[in-house]
C-alpha cells in the first residue's frame, strides 16, 4: 500500500495525463473518426503534460514572452 502511495505521490501529474489521455483517445476511437496513430498522440501529449508538471517546469508555451513579442511586431495604431 506504501509502495503505490509514493508512486502517486511522485508521479500524480503523470498518472493522470495518462488517463486522460486513455480516456479522450477511447471517446475518439469509439466514435470512429480517428485511428491508432492518434489514440497514440493523444496518450503521449497527456503523459507529456503531465511530466512537465511533476518536474514543475510550468506551462509549454511561454504566453506572456508571446503575447510581448506581438504587441512588438503588430501595432494596429501607429
Amino acid at each position: 500500500m506504501e509502495l503505490w502511495k509514493e508512486i502517486w505521490e511522485s508521479h500524480r501529474g503523470r498518472i493522470t495525463g495518462i488517463a486522460g489521455g486513455i480516456f479522450f483517445g477511447f471517446i475518439y476511437l469509439f466514435a470512429g473518426f480517428w485511428d491508432m496513430l492518434f489514440f497514440a498522440l493523444v496518450v503521449f501529449i497527456g503523459y507529456t503534460a503531465g511530466k512537465r508538471k511533476d518536474l514543475q517546469l510550468g506551462s509549454f508555451f511561454r504566453w506572456s514572452e508571446m503575447g510581448q513579442w506581438l504587441s512588438e511586431r503588430w501595432r494596429p495604431f501607429k
